[in-house]
């Protein structure tokens, strides 16, 4: 469901093509559902390190003429939604700067908790800091390494991190990507050719990225794993212990792009498995299944498979709304979410209709949604949600509400349902989830579920306090 959940960002890297910042740029363009805040684009041509980000989205940002400047053929890139940092252009990645180490730019997708105390130690040792993203820490520790390379000095600064974090490093004449040790965001690895035979190396947040500029895909970064490009071809090291794996499971759940490889797995096939064991638990004397577009659709699918019911798209997704728009002056009810969907009258006229979403947060937009299909004629409306009740913030990556403004947190399921005015409610149970990811080993985290958080948490206050200040 739209205006929910956020993760942070998308990112990419290009080594070895000519046209790298292009590759970016589309690569970008398929992970805009990532990030609609701000994007940018580094490129390296061996001499100088090239950088263009503003805010908004990745078509109206790169044109013609900024993508002919971004020149080299190694490039990263990112498109962002804050989950740490103001929303100004300061805070737009990637990162670039001059230090001791040479010309090297930065991003990455994810969220490092003990950020605030290394900012504050970098502080007191006389650093200077121009933005309020974590990003810039890893900069700032990379310059106050005593490793004379470039490898060694981020390697250090990787072991100083805490928390989630998928990054991709730019430097004058290699590509550095790296993983956490828990492996908490995605990164894929993937290969193209390029004229002469040579081979192009790509690295993206999903693997859509790939198909959109016909890359391969080859595997993912591990977790705790350091990947080098540059002109002595690719080199991968583990530059900290193995940890116990914990791969946010919303990236199934919501996040990614159906055609999309995360983790290794295909996305599609998680969510149809999301809908099918949600119809099993939680079946409905229904006539139809309806999602709510977009991220409702593949488990609908498994729901109606599974049940039996027919699928119908009784709602319709206005893909075209800005971030701004002109509101009447006399009030409608419930306008934001008109204005994103409607219903098709025809299909819901007099029917008992199951209605599928991700996830319900704070339940406002639920029960708008729910109100908009009654309107529309539907008898019955049975809600069923692909995803166990959210209890708990995250502070991985993805820009959730408090513990006081989630609703799951504080009221039970029949309370949820009189709330968003359904005639039932029905969530997927944890157990259900594992299955339908396939986490035999429990390498994936679910700590908006459960509460129960993979790594020790520092300065948890002081997250929490940060998010309802940018609230």
């Amino acid at each position: 469901m739209f205006d929910k959940f956020h993760d942070e960002c998308g990112v990419v890297a290009i080594y070895g093509h000519p046209e790298a910042s292009k590759l970016a740029y589309l690569s970008l363009y398929s992970m805009q559902h990532r990030g609609q805040e701000s994007a940018g684009i580094c490129t390296s041509d061996g001499k100088h390190v090239h950088t263009h980000k503003s805010m908004g989205h990745v078509a109206d940002i790169f044109t013609s003429s900024v993508l002919k400047a971004l020149t080299g053929n190694l490039a990263i890139g990112h498109t962002r939604y804050s989950t740490a940092g103001d929303t100004v252009l300061l805070n737009a990645q990637p990162f670039s700067v001059a230090c001791n180490k040479g010309k090297v730019a930065i991003a990455h997708n994810g969220n490092i908790t003990n950020a605030t105390e290394l900012r504050a130690d970098l502080g007191r040792r006389g650093a200077i800091f121009q933005a309020s993203s974590d990003t810039e820490v890893v900069l700032h520790l990379m310059a106050h390494s005593s490793e004379r390379t470039l490898a060694g000095a981020l390697r250090d600064a990787l072991l100083q991190l805490e928390g989630a974090f998928s990054l991709v490093f730019l430097a004058e004449d290699r590509i550095i990507v790296a993983r956490d040790p828990h492996g908490f965001r995605p990164l894929a690895v993937g290969e193209m050719e390029v004229s002469g035979g040579r081979k192009c190396y790509v690295f993206a947040s999903e693997t859509c990225a790939f198909d959109l500029i016909g890359a391969v895909y080859l595997h993912d970064v591990d977790p705790g794993e350091m990947v080098i490009v540059g002109p002595e071809g690719m080199t991968r090291e583990r530059y900290a212990p193995v940890q116990a794996r914990a791969q946010c499971v919303f990236e199934h759940v919501y996040f990614a792009r159906p055609d999309s490889l995360v983790f290794g797995r295909a996305v599609e096939e998680s969510r149809e498995n999301l809908g099918r064991l949600l119809a099993r638990e939680c079946p409905a004397d229904a006539d139809l299944v309806v999602p709510v577009p977009d991220s409702g659709v593949a488990a609908a699918i498994g729901y109606s498979d599974e049940s039996g019911l027919p699928f119908r798209h009784a709602l319709i997704r206005n893909h075209y709304v800005g971030r701004t728009f002109i509101e009447p002056s006399q009030a409608i009810r419930d306008f934001g979410v008109k204005l994103k969907l409607n219903p098709v009258r025809y299909l819901l006229q007099g029917k008992r209709v199951v209605l599928v979403d991700d996830s319900i947060v704070r339940g406002t937009t639920s029960r708008k949604i729910v109100r908009m299909v009654r309107q529309a004629g539907a008898r019955e409306v049975h809600v069923r949600i692909s995803c166990p009740p959210t209890i708990s913030p995250c502070f991985y990556g993805v820009d959730t509400p408090t513990r006081s403004e989630l609703i799951a947190s504080n009221h039970n399921v029949e309370e949820i349902r009189r709330f968003v005015e359904a005639d039932s409610v029905g969530y997927l149970s944890i157990g259900s989830l594992r299955k339908a990811v396939a986490d035999e080993n429990h390498e994936y985290c679910y700590a908006c579920y459960t509460g129960d958080y993979p790594t020790e948490l520092v300065n948890i206050e002081e997250l929490i306090a940060a998010r309802q200040k940018r609230k």
